[in-house]
């Protein structure tokens, strides 16, 4: 790790799957041991790990969890025995396309007949893992690289490296923009109602000494009003296969605020994030969480005890609205269902 990349969420050991539980950041740093593909799922459905690129990895971890313990139990029977564990990882979010990935990925392993096989399935997660830190670094360098001068710019929610293996997708473009003397500032919305840009955007931007501000999701408009904003960088969770953009709830109205204003709107997100068996972002499943996150905060009600609430996730940009998709296998311009599957068909 450099100066500019000192946070990890993800850690694997004998002992199991360590992810750092955002949850409770910034106040403190716990890790959070899981020793089977329930504890994985739950962390996951939990907010203990999150982010579509962080999701898959652990998720691919939650596999070889899997496998050790129905090895361990029945060698003669193992696969067919996982399947269920597979189910349980596959139901925990319904957004992130990376978790269906890198369950696809870990699934057609194959195993010569009475071979172990935890260490090939080990060093699968690995090698997902470890191709996620360096993909992050590969679309830093292509997205800055698009900054033609040094100003300021803007996030939302987090795709840094607590939502990824390392170093980030959106984040990973603002930390090389700042290693290469591109970027002023950096402004992070708060990100109701999980607070993800105030807790862990800002959190870990601070870690690595990278000038930050936070605003509430609504100065953002204003900002960008007030010529203050050349690029609005954001990550993904899943990619339809025309170049809709599905991404936290309120990436939408910043993507419209952005065009409207003149200020380039760059999504950043590695190829295992395109879904080219989704038409049009109208296919993809939108996950709605329990209205309490948006009725209470920290446990304290915040509205009235008779009020309703409605807490989708997502939204989805329309493609039309995307300047530029940097992924690690190159940069796609205005993209649209010919482009993304000009780039898919080189991808592996």
């Amino acid at each position: 790790m450099n100066e500019l990349d000192s946070v990890r969420p993800i850690r694997w050991s004998r002992e199991g799957l360590f992810l750092l539980d955002q949850r409770l950041l910034p106040g403190r740093c716990v890790e959070l041991q899981c020793t089977s593909a329930a504890d994985v799922a739950t962390a996951i459905r939990d907010m203990v790990v999150r982010g579509a690129p962080a999701i898959g990895i652990a998720a691919a971890f939650g596999v070889v969890l899997a496998v050790r313990s129905r090895y361990r139990e029945n060698p003669d029977n193992w696969r067919n025995s996982i399947a269920v564990d597979v189910e349980l990882l596959a139901a925990s979010r319904p957004t992130a396309v990376n978790l269906f990935w890198a369950l696809k990925r870990m699934a057609a392993l194959t195993v010569t007949e009475g071979e172990d096989p935890v260490p090939r399935f080990e060093a699968e997660a690995k090698a997902i893992h470890n191709e996620d830190i360096a993909a992050n670094h590969r679309m830093g360098e292509l997205g800055a690289a698009l900054i033609s001068e040094p100003c300021n710019m803007l996030t939302h929610c987090n795709a840094g490296a607590l939502a990824t293996g390392g170093y980030g997708t959106a984040l990973g473009v603002i930390r090389s923009a700042f290693a290469t003397g591109k970027l002023q500032q950096i402004y992070a919305d708060e990100t109701r109602p999980w607070l993800q840009g105030a807790r862990l955007t800002a959190w870990e931007l601070a870690e690595d000494g990278i000038p930050t501000r936070l605003i509430a999701d609504g100065a953002a408009a204003y900002l960008m009003q007030c010529g203050m904003i050349r690029w609005v960088v954001v990550g993904s969770d899943r990619i339809a296969a025309n170049g809709d953009v599905a991404n936290k709830i309120g990436t939408y109205g910043l993507a419209v605020n952005a065009h409207h204003h003149g200020v380039g709107f760059m999504v950043v997100a590695p190829t295992s994030t395109i879904d080219m068996s989704i038409v049009s972002g109208a296919e993809i499943p939108i996950e709605e969480r329990t209205t309490d996150e948006l009725l209470n905060f920290q446990g304290v009600s915040i509205a009235p005890k008779e009020g309703t609430a409605w807490n989708p996730v997502f939204d989805v940009t329309p493609a039309a609205l995307v300047d530029v998709l940097v992924t690690e296998r190159g940069v796609v311009h205005t993209p649209d269902r010919e482009k993304l599957s000009n780039l898919m068909a080189h991808t592996r």
